[in-house]
């Protein structure tokens, strides 16, 4: 069996030095922080560096002139391939969730995290547990490890983790950071499941009309047209709008694509994106959902972040960089600028004319009482539960507006077929 030489750390800031005969580099690890002590180097001895050696010969002899993936895959694919992705709020809150709990369970970190990396934990591979687990073994902090990944945890993580550790309170704030993404996935359901009947009800539909226009209507209408009648108005360009269908299929698919790519064009600019945010938050219909969610993400953000010891300039800039709105952006950084001169929160938001007078109020009140976070706190669980209630009555509104637009379709096919069987029944009686 392998020999592995290594230096550690006892608690008392002693070094000890030592050899461990064990399978590999991990079981070292394990058994060194079993001994109750910090490793500082694990190292092969040579013993054990020239047996790897040798097997690492082998394995390339045996795998000389086979084709693997990465030499049939050009340099780009793999690189996209094996890009990460930013993973969802839930996957987030079941994570950290899993973590928080083989803490609390008496696991040393790297203990932890090598349990990570054998959990489900969907949406988040295991060799990020398995990096993390080997940064922190290298003498890092768990924070400065996760900073190395910024594709999965961002600044509101990293910085909450990191005021964690400092308070000696990591479990409890990895249990607030679960609950913190747990409750946005519970909003973005809502507003997911609000839209998602709207936007069935919209494609079927809109897929019917094109086969009807382009596949039923011009041989149903073949029968009028080689009459030599006079046909209604309705009639006529109900005819003329098949014919576009029919023939101009093509250019109707180029101005929608042409449309599109000027939209994501005007949407790339910061001033479109400003433009787009703006006209979102003043929307008919669901930019009152709109507006609760942003009030209350920004609350629950900042609140989140305080109630764990970030200090506030950087709890609002880390709020500023998470809230999607630029709008919102604007009045936080220009919240954080006065704050910098020594104001408090709540004036400097009350004079952007953005957030509502409830929600200034409620932070004066947390401001006067010491009690920042817990007014805050106050103020998210007030939007979100307003939030349920705009996105049901949005829900209900979209839903007999729906039924009226199609019923108004419906009645200006019915008229015009009908109008022109009538038209035809008329010519025949003469």
């Amino acid at each position: 069996m392998p020999q592995f030489a290594y230096k550690a750390r006892r608690r008392t800031g002693e070094t000890v030095q030592g050899v461990l005969e064990v399978p590999d580099r991990s079981a070292a690890l394990v058994q060194i922080e079993r001994l109750g002590l910090f490793p500082i180097k694990v190292d092969a001895s040579k013993g054990s560096v020239a047996a790897a050696a040798e097997a690492e010969k082998a394995e390339k002899n045996k795998g000389r002139g086979k084709l693997t993936q990465s030499t049939l895959l050009p340099q780009a694919v793999r690189e996209y391939l094996g890009r990460q992705r930013k993973p969802k709020l839930q996957e987030l809150a079941t994570f950290t969730q899993q973590l928080a709990n083989l803490l609390n369970s008496g696991m040393p970190l790297t203990v932890a995290l090598n349990s990570m990396t054998h959990l489900e934990s969907k949406g988040i591979p295991a060799d990020v547990s398995r990096q993390l687990k080997q940064e922190v073994m290298e003498g890092r902090s768990l924070s400065d490890a996760m900073a190395q990944q910024p594709v999965i945890f961002s600044n509101l993580f990293i910085n909450m983790v990191r005021a964690g550790e400092q308070s000696g309170a990591l479990v409890q704030v990895l249990r607030r950071l679960a609950d913190h993404f747990e409750r946005f996935a519970q909003v973005q359901s809502k507003f997911t499941s609000a839209l998602v009947y709207p936007a069935f009800v919209v494609s079927v539909g809109a897929i019917i009309v094109f086969i009807f226009m382009t596949k039923m209507l011009p041989t149903f209408m073949e029968m009028f047209t080689g009459m030599n009648i006079p046909l209604p108005l309705a009639t006529r360009i109900l005819i003329n709008i098949s014919y576009v269908f029919s023939h101009f299929w093509w250019l109707m698919i180029s101005i929608v694509f042409a449309a599109f790519l000027v939209f994501n064009r005007f949407r790339s600019t910061e001033a479109g994106k400003r433009k787009i945010d703006q006209w979102m938050m003043n929307a008919p219909v669901f930019g009152k959902a709109v507006r609760l969610n942003l009030f209350g993400q920004f609350a629950r953000t900042l609140s989140t972040l305080l109630e764990n010891g970030v200090p506030v300039l950087t709890a609002l800039q880390i709020t500023e960089q998470i809230v999607p709105n630029r709008i919102i952006k604007e009045a936080i950084a220009n919240t954080r600028t006065e704050v910098t001169d020594g104001k408090t929160i709540a004036q400097p938001l009350a004079r952007s004319k953005i957030f509502p007078q409830l929600m200034v109020d409620l932070l004066k009140i947390g401001e006067e009482t010491g009690n920042v976070p817990g007014a805050l706190q106050n103020i998210a669980d007030t939007y979100e539960n307003e939030l349920t209630i705009a996105l049901k009555v949005m829900t209900a509104l979209i839903e007999p507006i729906m039924l009226v637009v199609m019923a108004a379709g419906v009645a200006f096919l019915l008229v015009s077929v009908f109008s022109a069987m009538f038209a035809m029944t008329s010519n025949i009686a003469r």
